[in-house]
Protein backbone atom coordinates (compact mmCIF):
# COMPACT_ATOMS: atom_id res chain seq x y z
CA UNK A 1 0.00 0.00 0.00
CA UNK A 2 1.39 3.44 -0.69
CA UNK A 3 2.16 5.66 1.42
CA UNK A 4 -0.33 8.98 2.27
CA UNK A 5 1.08 12.44 0.03
CA UNK A 6 0.39 14.53 2.81
CA UNK A 7 -0.70 14.01 7.27
CA UNK A 8 -1.90 16.05 9.40
CA UNK A 9 -0.81 15.88 13.08
CA UNK A 10 -2.20 17.76 16.12
CA UNK A 11 0.03 17.91 19.48
CA UNK A 12 -0.84 18.23 22.61
CA UNK A 13 1.59 18.12 26.04
CA UNK A 14 1.17 19.25 29.30
CA UNK A 15 4.73 20.91 29.35
CA UNK A 16 7.12 19.62 32.54
CA UNK A 17 10.61 21.48 34.02
CA UNK A 18 12.55 18.58 31.99
CA UNK A 19 13.13 19.30 28.24
CA UNK A 20 11.35 16.70 26.43
CA UNK A 21 10.96 15.95 22.71
CA UNK A 22 7.42 16.27 21.76
CA UNK A 23 8.07 15.71 17.60
CA UNK A 24 10.66 13.87 15.67
CA UNK A 25 9.40 14.01 11.81
CA UNK A 26 9.24 10.39 10.69
CA UNK A 27 11.63 8.62 7.83
CA UNK A 28 10.70 9.63 4.62
CA UNK A 29 8.41 12.32 5.81
CA UNK A 30 9.47 16.86 6.39
CA UNK A 31 7.60 17.70 8.88
CA UNK A 32 6.02 21.30 8.77
CA UNK A 33 5.17 22.80 11.79
CA UNK A 34 1.85 24.96 11.10
CA UNK A 35 1.28 26.34 14.69
CA UNK A 36 3.19 25.84 18.39
CA UNK A 37 1.21 27.94 21.05
CA UNK A 38 1.64 27.25 25.49
CA UNK A 39 -0.84 28.49 27.26
CA UNK A 40 -0.24 29.48 31.37
CA UNK A 41 -3.15 27.82 33.11
CA UNK A 42 -1.77 28.73 36.29
CA UNK A 43 -1.87 32.27 38.47
CA UNK A 44 1.89 33.22 38.54
CA UNK A 45 3.67 34.01 35.18
CA UNK A 46 5.83 31.33 34.08
CA UNK A 47 8.32 30.52 31.33
CA UNK A 48 8.78 28.59 28.88
CA UNK A 49 11.84 27.12 26.22
CA UNK A 50 11.39 26.01 22.68
CA UNK A 51 13.87 24.19 20.52
CA UNK A 52 14.30 23.00 17.37
CA UNK A 53 17.11 19.30 17.62
CA UNK A 54 19.25 17.81 14.34
CA UNK A 55 21.57 15.50 15.59
CA UNK A 56 23.18 16.82 18.72
CA UNK A 57 22.66 20.09 17.30
CA UNK A 58 20.12 22.12 19.22
CA UNK A 59 18.89 25.44 18.31
CA UNK A 60 16.34 27.47 20.65
CA UNK A 61 13.80 29.04 19.44
CA UNK A 62 12.14 31.22 22.33
CA UNK A 63 14.61 30.67 25.51
CA UNK A 64 12.52 31.54 29.23
CA UNK A 65 9.99 33.21 27.26
CA UNK A 66 7.91 34.67 29.98
CA UNK A 67 3.93 34.02 29.58
CA UNK A 68 1.61 35.66 32.07
CA UNK A 69 -0.51 34.34 34.10
CA UNK A 70 -4.02 32.93 32.19
CA UNK A 71 -2.68 33.80 29.13
CA UNK A 72 -0.80 32.25 25.92
CA UNK A 73 1.68 32.48 23.84
CA UNK A 74 2.70 31.84 20.08
CA UNK A 75 5.91 30.18 20.42
CA UNK A 76 7.11 30.00 16.30
CA UNK A 77 5.63 33.44 14.06
CA UNK A 78 5.91 31.71 10.48
CA UNK A 79 6.35 27.90 9.70
CA UNK A 80 9.30 25.67 10.16
CA UNK A 81 10.22 23.27 8.37
CA UNK A 82 11.71 19.67 10.29
CA UNK A 83 13.42 16.94 8.03
CA UNK A 84 13.92 13.41 8.74
CA UNK A 85 14.64 13.00 12.02
CA UNK A 86 14.48 16.40 13.14
CA UNK A 87 12.70 17.01 16.38
CA UNK A 88 11.09 19.55 18.55
CA UNK A 89 11.53 20.40 22.35
CA UNK A 90 9.76 21.74 25.12
CA UNK A 91 10.38 22.80 28.80
CA UNK A 92 8.81 25.32 31.38
CA UNK A 93 9.74 26.12 34.40
CA UNK A 94 6.71 24.93 36.01
CA UNK A 95 5.55 21.20 36.12
CA UNK A 96 2.00 21.52 35.11
CA UNK A 97 0.76 24.88 34.06
CA UNK A 98 1.74 24.89 30.36
CA UNK A 99 0.27 23.48 27.80
CA UNK A 100 1.41 23.03 23.95
CA UNK A 101 -0.52 22.57 21.03
CA UNK A 102 0.96 22.43 18.12
CA UNK A 103 -0.26 21.82 14.69
CA UNK A 104 1.94 19.71 11.86
CA UNK A 105 2.14 18.76 8.22
CA UNK A 106 3.50 15.80 7.20
CA UNK A 107 4.63 15.46 3.82
CA UNK A 108 6.00 12.43 1.92
CA UNK A 109 9.53 13.35 0.71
Amino acid sequence: MPLPLNVYQTITQVVGVNTVGIYTAPVGYSGIILLAQAANIGSDTHTVSFSHKRSSVTTEIVKDLPIPANDSSNLLFGKLILESGDSIQISSNSATNIKFIGSILETLN
